[in-house]
């Protein structure tokens, strides 16, 4: 079983740093289960090239037990599987924690990698590989094989050669690895017990809890047993919102209140509520709706056919459906709306299929090398025809009379930009994506420092 790792990151030898391998030497490493062996096919500073060579000794693994014939007939010495994961994290175990004593500052830093997996087994085929990978962010090549190439009427089997492609830090891949491959062969070669929940939250620290298919990747990698299963979904939901007492609804109170003598709010909902119906779109996507706000003036609206709210957290997503529920509705009104919780950051295949996607008071909550994945997955994966974005014009603070100087309108701010910031980063976007932007000031419109809220409108 093979595994190769490129990078053309400059100098493309760093990963020989990163994996505590020297490229150029062959090291073997004895398992319970056999050998395995690391080398480089090509090491240079504009390509370099890891491979992970897996020898599982078969015999072996059956010598203490009372072999039949299926222990010794079968696919674990040729495909990736969980005896996989274990070798990767012997041989690999430092790079997987992310650690590096030589390098430290390119343990987070994103390189373009290229995983290739010689056999990898997809009990759900293609399908359900994309399912798995794609909401990561990696373009995925899967080449399925034939049970038998000389007797095409057996049709496909289920293994395939897999290259996977992503600008990450080799951490990242390799936990991704570490969990999926298991996943997708739906088998594990050792007794599943406690620990293995322990390794699952620790290897899918930071992408599984907001992950599309975290409960069928949970269900599987823990060999489908119940009380594990519901033990590691219950902490995903715990690390999904890991601060219980520091309410979301607190911190909105605390910009709402700084806004409110200005109504900004309300001018907020109400411009983009009149942008989406001057363009005639009647569909409309709210990522990052929180507790429901622009929802619940789209629902009033019967100019709307279809409106779904989505958000990372599930508390605000039960605020918002109790707020709508206050409404109420009609029933046909209510066939027109839908919540539902997933990760902006990350490609979702309901994201897609609206006239316009809303990003309102979002973007400014997310780390800035995360905005590179959000600005991908709405512009490029989900891809509608517009997209509204609304943020904070940090120049307009200083006329904000209770809000102290130097500090951002909400806690969870992570940024709040100029006019010319905004502006800079809209239009690196729409000329990346094919979109054309423009930008419209919300608020009172100062002759020096601008309006309190900024929006951009990208269309293609």
């Amino acid at each position: 079983m093979l595994l190769t790792i490129t990078t053309t990151h400059t100098p493309a030898t760093d990963l020989g740093y990163l994996l505590h391998k020297h490229p150029d030497k062959c090291q073997s490493f004895s398992l319970s289960f056999g050998q395995a062996h690391v080398f480089y096919p090509e090491a240079s500073d504009t390509l370099c090239t890891a491979a992970l060579l897996l020898d599982i000794d078969a015999v072996k693994l059956v010598r203490s037990k009372g072999a039949t014939l299926e222990q010794y007939v079968n696919d674990r010495p040729y495909v990736a599987s969980s005896f996989f994961s274990v070798a990767m994290s012997q041989v690999f175990g430092t790079a997987l924690g992310g650690r590096c004593k030589d390098r430290p500052e390119l343990v987070q830093t994103p390189i373009p990698l290229t995983a290739k997996i010689s056999v990898l087994p997809c009990r759900g085929g293609e399908e359900f590989l994309r399912e798995l990978f794609e909401p990561l962010g990696y373009t995925i090549s899967a080449q399925n094989h034939q049970l038998d190439e000389k007797f095409p009427d057996w049709g496909a089997s289920k293994y395939y050669t897999v290259e996977l492609q992503h600008t990450l830090p080799l951490s990242e891949l390799l936990s991704h690895l570490y969990v999926l491959i298991p996943v997708l062969d739906d088998e594990k070669h050792y007794w599943v017990g406690e620990d293995e929940v322990e390794k699952l939250l620790r290897h899918g620290e930071g992408w599984l809890s907001s992950h599309p298919a975290k409960e069928q990747i949970t269900r599987r990698y823990l060999k489908r047993q119940g009380r594990l299963t519901r033990a590691a979904l219950a902490q995903l939901v715990e690390q999904e919102d890991p601060d219980p007492d520091s309410s979301e609804e607190e911190h909105a109170q605390e910009e709402a209140a700084v806004e409110k003598p200005l109504s900004l709010n309300k001018q907020r909902m109400l411009t983009v509520v009149d942008t989406l119906k001057q363009n005639n779109l009647k569909t409309v996507i709210d990522l990052g709706c929180g507790e429901g706000t622009l929802l619940r003036y789209l629902i009033k609206d019967a100019f709307f056919d279809k409106i779904t709210g989505v958000d990372v957290s599930y508390r605000a997503l039960g605020i918002a459906k109790e707020r709508i529920e206050k409404l109420r509705l009609a029933r046909n009104q209510w066939d027109k709306i839908q919540l539902f919780q997933s990760a902006l950051t990350y490609q979702d295949k309901r994201f897609k299929g609206y006239d316009a996607v809303t990003l309102i008071e979002v973007i400014e909550h997310l780390d800035l090398p995360r905005l590179s994945s959000l600005s991908r997955v709405v512009f490029e994966f989900t891809h509608p025809k517009t997209v509204i974005v609304t943020t904070p014009n940090i120049e307009y603070n200083v006329k904000f009379e209770t809000l102290p100087a130097g500090k951002l309108r909400h806690k969870d701010h992570r940024f709040e930009w100029t006019r010319e910031e905004f502006q800079s980063w809209a239009n690196q976007v729409a000329q990346r994506f094919n979109y054309t932007v423009e930008f419209q000031p919300i608020g009172d419109n100062d002759n020096l420092v601008g309006a309190p809220t900024q929006m951009a409108v990208f269309k293609c």
